[in-house]
């Protein structure tokens, strides 16, 4: 029996959908709702397994409040390129947090804040511990690491 392997365009550009989906606590059902598709559908365009059309990724767009070039878009908005998207090794890793329970919790908390200034308290607070992870368990963050976000 021929199995057919979703294509790696198909696969990103579906999990894109589901990160933002999930993003906006919105399940598979309420988009197949919305789209005019059944929930199985919407699982099958999350796994790449299906392809989508023109128009149906419009709708997908317009649902998620985005828009269609979100789901070609790589790194710093970069797009899409088709070399590296084969293997695993070429995940990548924003998307992969955001796909956690954790991941999609703090950036929904995130979002929820409005003041420019805690928001880069909190990017300081987080790059400085992720610092100190990685110079290893005794190392501690400085306070001004913190007292000067984003470099300034």
């Amino acid at each position: 029996m021929n199995v057919k392997t979703p294509n790696a365009i198909d696969s990103y550009v579906g999990a894109r959908i589901r990160t933002r989906r999930q993003l906006l606590g919105m399940s598979q059902e309420r988009l197949a709702e919305q789209i005019g598709v059944t929930f199985q559908q919407v699982q099958k365009y999350e796994k790449g397994i299906n392809r989508i059309g023109a128009s149906r990724l419009q709708r997908i767009a317009e649902v998620l409040h985005t828009s269609p070039s979100f789901f070609f878009e790589q790194g710093d908005s970069e797009r899409l390129a088709v070399r590296g998207l084969g293997g695993p090794n070429h995940t990548d890793p924003v998307a992969e947090f955001l796909q956690t329970k954790e991941g999609l919790v703090l950036n929904r908390a995130f979002l929820k804040i409005a003041d420019p200034d805690i928001r880069e308290t909190i990017i300081a607070l987080v790059t400085a511990m992720g610092q100190a992870e990685s110079r290893g368990p005794t190392a501690a963050a400085s306070t001004a690491d913190i007292s000067h976000p984003l470099g300034e």
